[in-house]
């Protein structure tokens, strides 16, 4: 009772300091900076990366964007910018999609570490702030409905699992994992759409429908690469920032992995 009881007040300390954060474009920026830089060290002690490298790089990165946003600069004058990212970024994301299904442990050496930092989980967080502000318009209830969707899909995944599941999802990466929790999170969060679309008055609830099947899906994805991370440093959280949660990477791996693809859907849309 006691581990629940914190449990559930660390998880309600991290939502509603991201939550109040979200709607002033300053702060959003911070927090995400914030959970960035402790993701950043988090991942950085799964794969054993010892440099300050990937923190050089994610400050100068971000930290671009973050000025971009803040000095009101149109984003249109380095699209290409951002187009040459995000294909990296989704490219990346894609191999390690393949490392997930075709080798027994991802492949860490010096090379591939650099670019995990830097195009798997810094410019995650740049994607982030990129769907906060998109089409150059600070719009905080597009990325807090992205988090509800998140939020509502892991919920309904773990308890429509730990009750009816019995198909295992991707038993030598997560043995907790299972087929029924995966579609009873993406159910709810199909459903969850129709509410996000009808109270943000954000996208029109189509939009919104793809994006909950995006988030469930390559979400999920998300959440079982960096389980194998885990596995192979032999770890059960990433850290051990929130008391009964474990690490803050551990809470964002999903929207960290999902952000490029949703922002790249929200691209194709707005044409």
């Amino acid at each position: 009772m006691k581990e629940l009881t914190i449990r559930a007040i660390s998880g309600v300390i991290y939502v509603l300091l991201l939550i109040g954060s979200l709607f002033i474009q300053e702060a959003t920026i911070a927090i995400l900076a914030l959970f960035g830089i402790i993701s950043l060290i988090e991942f950085c002690s799964l794969i054993k990366l010892k440099s300050f490298v990937p923190y050089i790089i994610f400050v100068l990165l971000y930290g671009a964007f973050g000025y971009i946003y803040l000095q009101n600069i149109n984003l249109a004058d380095i699209d290409k910018v951002v187009q040459i990212i995000l294909v990296i970024t989704i490219f990346v994301n894609l191999i390690l999609m393949k490392d997930l299904f075709t080798v027994k442990k991802i492949p860490l050496f010096a090379s591939k570490r650099y670019i995990a930092t830097t195009f798997y989980l810094s410019t995650g967080f740049v994607f982030m702030l990129l769907i906060a502000n998109f089409q150059n318009k600070f719009t905080p209830l597009l990325l807090l409905g992205v988090f509800i969707l998140i939020w509502i899909n892991d919920s309904a995944a773990y308890l429509v699992g730990k009750n009816f599941g019995k198909q295992k999802l991707f038993p030598s990466v997560s043995p907790k994992k299972t087929v029924e929790g995966f579609l009873g999170g993406l159910f709810f969060a199909c459903i969850a759409s129709f509410f996000i679309a009808k109270y943000t008055e954000t996208l029109v609830f189509t939009s919104w429908l793809i994006i909950a099947i995006i988030v469930s899906v390559l979400g999920t994805f998300g959440d079982l690469i960096e389980s194998k991370f885990k596995r192979q440093a032999d770890v059960k959280d990433s850290g051990v920032i929130m008391p009964g949660h474990g690490g803050l990477l551990d809470r964002l791996d999903s929207i960290i992995f999902a952000s490029p693809f949703i922002y790249l859907f929200l691209r194709i849309i707005q044409f």
